[in-house]
């Protein structure tokens, strides 16, 4: 499916593609789900790639909620710009190094909730219109909550298959 142009599409592709990660990830061998990844990359696990997405989810809710109180929020966070993001995935990840891969998990599946609840709670002409909340700058609320659901998803699951093949 083409990047969401509408809620319907905005909520249908967000849940499609979660369901599509986690129905991956428990068609892994228990002996896989803790195992490192034997490609080179940032993540390293099915853990790694769990709590980036938690992070960017927990991130989204914050400048959520600082934009809609008519604040303006640090995005990407705070130290951070989108040039250095490299620099702060590596944070993120090493700021959960000793989490478990069930804790991450049901982390996850909690503030996905929480973003399909927020995605629900607008209307199309608020999602879609770029500019129509002074905090999300030149584009739409839509397009944000695209990135960081639907199209992370997707980016997950590409990491995931991936591993998959490589058993």
């Amino acid at each position: 499916m083409a990047r969401p142009t509408d809620k319907q599409q905005l909520l249908a592709l967000s849940e499609q593609n979660f369901t599509k990660m986690l129905c991956l990830i428990d068609s892994f061998p228990p002996e896989a789900m803790e195992q490192e990844f034997p490609f080179e990359d940032r993540d390293r696990n099915i853990r790694d790639v769990l709590v980036h997405l938690y992070e960017w989810h927990l991130m989204m809710l914050g400048w959520y909620r600082c934009g809609m109180a008519g604040e303006k929020p640090l995005m990407p966070a705070a130290g951070y710009t989108w040039r250095t993001l490299p620099e702060l995935n590596q944070v993120i990840w090493q700021k959960y190094q000793d989490m478990s891969l069930s804790v991450a998990r049901n982390r996850l599946d909690e503030s996905h909730h929480q973003l399909q609840s927020m995605m629900a709670g607008h209307s199309e002409e608020e999602l879609f219109t770029k500019k129509y909340y002074q905090w999300t700058g030149s584009t739409s609320l839509g397009a944000y909550f695209i990135s960081a659901t639907s199209s992370h998803y997707d980016w997950a699951l590409k990491k995931l298959i991936r591993f998959k093949k490589s058993r």
